[in-house]
């Protein structure tokens, strides 16, 4: 891997946050830029934040048209007496057998966190929730989630269902990006269903902060957990916490990150869109080198008044064989600050390179022999020193 450090800025005090979460994250959407992380990439059992994935699945079977809003689900007997009040968990109170549309199932799913409706959708999907999650971990990864693996459609406790807290927030990024309308039902107040009202446990929504999803969790063996979204004069901010002894922990830990985030940050910007970012060796081309870009802005949020130290590095697997296309992705950016990893961008090529003459190939041909060569060495009299 080759890697190349970018930007340093003169490092200062850093402001600096504190939580009793043992599981926490904070991002900034329109960046990427992590804003505080704490055991970010240690698993937990997710609890009913595992039903974030589940609508996920629903969500993306809706926009390939495969479901709709009015989709009927049955309530079988197991949705029922193990979803339902009978369960012990939460539950929208569908009856038995009864059918229901996905629209309100999915705002039994969301807002009232009912198991039942859960089950219900694992098995009208996938035949069983057995299926459904594997279904569920499947489309995970697709997602970018490399670590987390799901069991079950309510987030039940199983032995490996287990998820980290940067990958429920990718999660939650995707949503609010990819499904912008339905992703409006997460910031429904209260719903009813079978004549009983229940509101929206998410405690965020009831602050004055500007929150508008996303799901809460709990399991003995998980403690309290939130996973969270906020906007404020266009920024937005995603935070999950987890691990937390009681609701009111949750509740206060949750908008005390969300403030902080707020409050204590500006942003940066490192490079202009399509700017070079760095150059790439190329074997077998007619240039000896490639740019590598980024298609956005790349922006970092620094805490307010300080000069964390910033580093970039461009990091690749190299020499790129030729020919390249221009836009194809070759490396990735990625900027830390402080000890924080901040940014983890994918990197372009910003040019086309055409193979080159035999000659040129020729040459790159002998000199990859030599340095291949000098590195086994290297390497050789590294492992006797």
């Amino acid at each position: 891997m080759a890697a190349l450090s970018l930007v340093k800025v003169p490092a200062a005090l850093a402001q600096s946050f504190q939580t009793a979460a043992p599981h926490a994250i904070l991002l900034d959407a329109d960046s990427g830029s992590v804003l505080f992380e704490k055991g970010a990439d240690e698993l937990f059992s997710p609890a009913s934040m595992a039903k974030l994935m589940t609508t996920e699945i629903v969500f993306n079977e809706i926009r390939q048209g495969r479901l709709t809003m009015d989709s009927e689900f049955q309530i079988t007997e197991d949705a029922w007496r193990r979803g339902g009040a009978g369960g012990g968990g939460s539950s929208m109170f569908a009856q038995l057998n009864s059918r229901i549309k996905l629209s309100d199932l999915l705002r039994g799913l969301i807002v009232q966190s009912g198991n039942d409706a859960a089950i219900a959708i694992g098995e009208g999907i996938a035949g069983s929730e057995e299926n459904f999650g594997r279904m569920m971990t499947a489309r995970a990864k697709v997602l970018g989630l490399t670590r987390s693996t799901f069991r079950n459609a309510t987030g039940y406790a199983a032995p490996d269902q287990k998820v980290t807290a940067r990958d429920l927030a990718k999660l939650a990024l995707h949503l609010i990006e990819a499904y912008p309308d339905l992703y409006k039902i997460f910031a429904e107040r209260e719903f009813t269903w079978n004549k009983i009202k229940q509101q929206n446990r998410n405690p965020l929504l009831t602050l004055d902060i500007g929150a508008d999803g996303l799901k809460t969790g709990y399991l003995e063996e998980s403690g309290y957990g939130l996973t969270g979204s906020a906007v404020q004069n266009g920024q937005r901010l995603i935070m999950v916490v987890s691990g937390l002894k009681t609701a009111r922990d949750r509740a206060a830990e949750s908008r005390k990150l969300m403030e902080w985030g707020f409050r204590a940050f500006e942003p940066r910007q490192i490079f202009t869109a399509n700017e070079t970012v760095a150059e790439a060796s190329v074997y077998g081309g007619a240039a000896g080198s490639v740019p590598l870009v980024a298609r956005k802005p790349v922006r970092v949020l620094l805490p307010r008044g300080s000069g964390d130290k910033i580093t970039a590095k461009a990091v690749y697997q190299g020499p790129l064989v030729a020919p390249i296309e221009q836009g194809r992705e070759v490396g990735r950016l990625r900027i830390t600050r402080g000890e924080t990893q901040a940014l983890d961008l994918p990197l372009y090529a910003g040019e086309a390179v055409e193979a080159g003459t035999i000659p040129q190939r020729a040459l790159d041909a002998t000199w990859e022999v030599g340095t291949g060569l000098f590195r086994k060495a290297f390497e050789k009299a590294g492992a006797k020193s």
